[in-house]
């Protein structure tokens, strides 16, 4: 688990002298007499400004002696209040990795009565993520969530509050958060940033907590939030069946060094839009399992990496099916495989950690999302860890648009 334990919740920083007792917050101006005795609180003036900070003169009683000014900071409550978090809760901050995952395969197997789709697919979690830092509320009274893009919902639209209201549901809880989203991972990706978020700040609460659940109770919870997030809680690689919630850790992860390339132009793709031109006769009629056995024993190919959403997400966008095949072509021999994740819009290349040429040259593709990765696993009882290597490469309109969901 990758957390930052802070003794100081302050939001702004200040430290304590050596008798244990605070220095004037910030704007202080402090300038001392010679001695004490020169203090006369009979002198002392006080003047207060509609809107502005208190302010404290005290003169001494002797001619010549200096003037102290104390200049008292509204945002000092803040930080008191933040101070008495830190003397109940031996956790005050956690800053967690939120990283997203690619489909290698994804099969749809039929339609269910409840209007979802039936899937099989081998998900697999990749380096790419996000970061999300929580800090316990003093007030206990709601959640406050930042993110550092325009266009991310902060309200419980956002499947980070969602979570952290399902989590206080489930266990009976009063924590509250201030959250701050570092958002990296493309919205409308087919990635499930959202779902990721989403399980992190159950993982994030629940460490707060102390552990009241545990993580096979997380995993149960997380599928009222959507049908992705319960597969975080796997150890990074699973076989995944229902409408994605049944989740079976496969035993053998693909080679964490195997790089990739993630490729997303900056339109969306709607995963409703998808299945809505989805036509159930048009899919591969390759057994999932089957599929999941070639690649445990031999590897990735071009022949494993079906995806069913492709025909519907090439109807809704064009110019994906024209970036895919242009990959395929221009990395003959670059690429173990290539293939959009989920219901799109990201084009992935496994093997190698650079794109094609034409991505940086052709004008077309001057605002894509280009990021590496490689494939990524937790161990049991911690969270996804970032590896130090990653440097994602993004221009700022692929992740305004729209706040993560579930994807």
């Amino acid at each position: 688990m990758m957390m930052a334990i802070s003794s100081s919740h302050r939001l702004f920083p200040s430290s304590s002298t050596s008798d244990g007792h605070k220095p004037f917050s910030r704007g202080t101006s402090l300038n001392l007499p010679r001695s004490s005795s020169s203090f006369d609180p009979r002198t002392t003036q006080v003047t207060v400004r509609r809107g502005q900070s208190l302010r404290i003169f005290a003169s001494g009683s002797t001619p010549g002696r200096r003037q102290v000014e104390v200049v008292y900071d509204p945002d000092e409550r803040l930080n008191r209040l933040a101070d008495a978090v830190d003397d109940n809760a031996g956790l005050s901050r956690l800053s967690l990795f939120s990283p997203c995952k690619i489909n290698v395969f994804l099969r749809i197997t039929g339609k269910r009565a409840d209007g979802f789709h039936d899937l099989a697919s081998l998900f697999h979690v990749i380096s790419l993520g996000d970061t999300i830092k929580f800090s316990l509320s003093p007030t206990k009274t709601k959640d406050r969530l930042s993110a550092n893009v325009p266009g991310v919902p902060v309200d419980e639209r956002n499947l980070i509050i969602k979570a952290l209201n399902l989590y206080r549901k489930k266990t009976g809880t009063d924590n509250y958060f201030w959250i701050h989203l570092d958002k990296k991972v493309p919205t409308g990706a087919g990635l499930g940033g959202g779902s990721s978020n989403a399980a992190t700040a159950l993982w994030a609460a629940n460490q707060f907590s102390g552990g009241l659940a545990t993580e096979k109770e997380l995993q149960e919870w997380s599928g009222e939030i959507g049908s992705d997030v319960p597969f975080f809680f796997s150890q990074g690689a699973a076989y995944c069946t229902g409408r994605g919630e049944v989740v079976e850790d496969i035993p053998r992860a693909l080679p964490m060094d195997l790089p990739m390339v993630l490729i997303k132009p900056p339109e969306a793709c709607s995963t409703a839009e998808v299945y809505k031109r989805f036509r159930l006769d048009q899919t591969s009629s390759i057994d999932p399992l089957v599929l999941l056995r070639e690649i445990n024993e031999n590897g990735i190919s071009q022949d494993v990496c079906i995806n069913d959403l492709e025909p519907p997400a090439f109807e809704v966008l064009p110019s994906l099916k024209r970036l895919k095949k242009r990959v395929l072509t221009a990395g003959r021999g670059e690429y173990n495989a290539v293939l959009m994740s989920g219901s799109g819009s990201t084009i992935v290349g496994i093997g190698s950690p650079e794109p094609p040429s034409f991505v940086y040259d052709d004008e077309e593709y001057k605002d894509v999302f280009v990021s590496d990765a490689c494939f990524l696993t937790r161990e049991e009882n911690q969270w996804y860890k970032e590896p130090s290597s990653m440097n994602a490469s993004f221009s700022d309109s692929t992740v305004s648009g729209v706040g993560p969901t579930a994807e």
